[in-house]
């Protein structure tokens, strides 16, 4: 009784939420636009591709190693590449176009991947999907309670570590204002390196999670940067909160708007769907740039009334 249209947009608006909270988190700690993020989820999308076709296990099992290669993968682009160009002290632009460059390597790595697994296992590695591991319950998919479920938790859980432990409050306050900080006996260098590993880990759930639902390749997490980055920016770069909201909402618009424009003018539409998250991450630089946690509510809620 759920609707197929209903079902497809909150199972993708939960990874992409997932996606755009570490995307966020990292650019609050280092204000790196990291343009590699989409590909932290496709190398743990192989993991759960080789638990399935080669251990016969439930993609399942992959998240936690899905979040370990996602995290890894993460810190190894902030400790040999970001690290030493922010000590030299490199802008945000050498910043990105180093995560470019990162991308562009793991691309290649996954490409490599995807065919050493073809050679030596005869399995498809590309245009792959893993619908057939997944269980049901009350007539709905597994992935479609587990990846809200999980997109929830995560929220609330960098939730109390942010605000309920002494790290997390040391975190807060080396993204605040890294130099005091820094005097007052923080390590900031060890905040970022782990705002990163989180960042990695959370696209790495998600990541293990997508070819359950999604049709998977190589370049998926590259096709999904956009979303990723809209989300980010609807919610705000600054508020790991308003990031996992502005996750939700593209989500939905993009699996909606696209479903229902098909139905209305014809599944010529569908290919284009990459314009929405454009269209809404354009709208909202050019009349809230802060994002919707920047927009003063109380105020217009106090006019409006």
């Amino acid at each position: 009784m759920f609707p197929p249209l209903l079902r497809d947009a909150v199972i993708f608006a939960s990874l992409l939420s997932m996606l755009s909270t570490g995307l966020t988190l990292t650019y609050m700690t280092t204000k790196v636009p990291n343009f590699a993020h989409g590909d932290f989820a496709t190398i743990s999308m192989y993991t759960s591709l080789i638990l399935a076709e080669i251990f016969g296990l439930s993609p399942y099992l992959g998240i936690p190693l899905g979040f370990l290669v996602g995290s890894l993968t993460a810190l190894l682009l902030y400790i040999s590449v970001l690290k030493p160009l922010l000590d030299r002290g490199a802008n945000y632009i050498i910043l990105m176009i180093a995560t470019i460059a990162y991308d562009m390597i793991l691309i290649s790595v996954i490409n490599i991947l995807a065919d050493s697994l073809t050679y030596a296992y005869k399995i498809a590695t590309r245009l792959f999907i893993l619908k057939s591991y997944d269980f049901s319950i009350f007539g709905l998919p597994g992935i479609a309670v587990v990846a809200p479920l999980i997109a929830v938790v995560m929220v609330v859980a960098l939730y109390l570590f942010l605000n309920r432990t002494r790290f997390g409050i040391a975190m807060r306050a080396a993204i605040e204002n890294p130099s005091l900080a820094g005097v007052v006996g923080i390590n900031v260098n060890l905040t970022y390196a782990v705002s990163w590993f989180i960042s990695g880990g959370l696209a790495g759930i998600a990541g293990s999670l997508m070819p359950l639902w999604l049709m998977c390749n190589p370049d998926l997490g590259m096709r999904l940067i956009v979303s990723v980055f809209a989300a980010s920016i609807v919610g705000g770069l600054t508020n790991i909160y308003g990031a996992f909201i502005g996750g939700l909402l593209i989500g939905f618009a993009e699996v909606l708007g696209t479903g229902y424009l098909s139905i209305i003018v014809g599944s010529w539409v569908i290919p284009y769907r990459p314009i929405i998250p454009l269209v809404i991450m354009s709208l909202t630089l050019l009349f809230a740039p802060k994002g919707l946690t920047g927009i003063a509510w109380r105020e217009i809620f106090k006019r409006g009334g």
